[in-house]
């Protein structure tokens, strides 16, 4: 038995995103020596992103990308991406206590991962509060902040484990809350993701980049490609899967009218890697 959010979040060692200083958690407050307060949402989970920081209304994703995602991914299309990368951190990190998933919007892959590990706290990150207030709700087992990938709430070198699927993010900051030697998955699309539906929109498609990533301060240890094609037939599956991707504002309403009517086909490549931070 894994401890409750509120437990975790007495390990979490969060720094107030205003001047720096540590955070600590009074009832439902995190607050900081020079009175920055910040209040833990109904559904559990704390906004650490300042209004300052936001450049937008509602930051991230938006809600109709959000919710189409979450309705695909609950419906198993990625279970194969989210098995092989439990797999991954079970092997390669199989004594991490304490983990971040940057960017795990709604939670999909946070908690399969949480399920699957049963020795690691896993904390949440997303800029997006719409994707967080879901998976607080849903999964209320972890820990979520909103706050930027760019610059995270949290003290140095925090972390024995870190995911970040799809998500923008700094090297600087990835690499200065993760511990020496700690492990970082990440996964991109790999040369063919999607390829079919880019020549539907492109006169002349171009690949993903293929090539292998760096990030500064870490060693990559590991780098495999997933592949699998994405078959859809049902006409809510595919109008999900069409409004998560970029793909959907570049195709004409003829094409979806034809795609939900025919089914789709489409490549799936995931480019996984495993990095040590150095």
């Amino acid at each position: 038995m894994k401890n409750n959010p509120r437990t975790i979040g007495l390990k979490m060692k969060y720094v107030c995103p205003i001047c720096k200083t540590p955070l600590m958690l009074q009832q439902k407050t995190w607050s900081c020596s020079n009175n920055h307060r910040f209040d833990c949402a109904k559904e559990g989970y704390v906004n650490l992103l300042p209004v300052q920081n936001k450049h937008s209304k509602d930051p991230g994703d938006n809600k109709e990308m959000m919710f189409a995602r979450r309705e695909f991914l609950n419906q198993g299309h990625y279970q194969l991406l989210s098995d092989r990368v439990n797999a991954l951190a079970k092997h390669r990190c199989p004594g991490a206590k304490l983990g971040l998933d940057v960017g795990c919007g709604e939670g999909y892959y946070s908690h399969r991962l949480f399920d699957s590990l049963p020795e690691l706290d896993l904390q949440g990150l997303d800029i997006s509060k719409s994707a967080l207030k879901y998976a607080s709700k849903r999964y209320k087992d972890m820990s979520f902040c909103v706050a930027s990938a760019f610059e995270m709430p949290f003290e140095n070198e925090q972390f024995d484990f870190m995911l970040r699927i799809y998500a923008p993010s700094l090297d600087e900051e990835l690499r200065r809350v993760i511990k020496l030697g700690g492990t970082l998955i990440t996964v991109s699309a790999g040369k063919h993701h999607h390829f079919a539906l880019k020549e539907l929109i492109y006169e002349a498609p171009k690949h993903h980049i293929s090539e292998s990533s760096y990030i500064e301060g870490f060693e990559l240890v590991h780098r495999e490609n997933l592949e699998a094609e994405l078959v859809l037939s049902n006409e809510v599956d595919i109008t999900h899967f069409l409004n998560m991707t970029p793909y959907s504002w570049k195709l004409t309403q003829q094409q979806k009218a034809d795609m939900i009517s025919q089914g789709l086909k489409c490549e799936l490549d995931f480019k996984i890697e495993v990095f040590k931070a150095i």
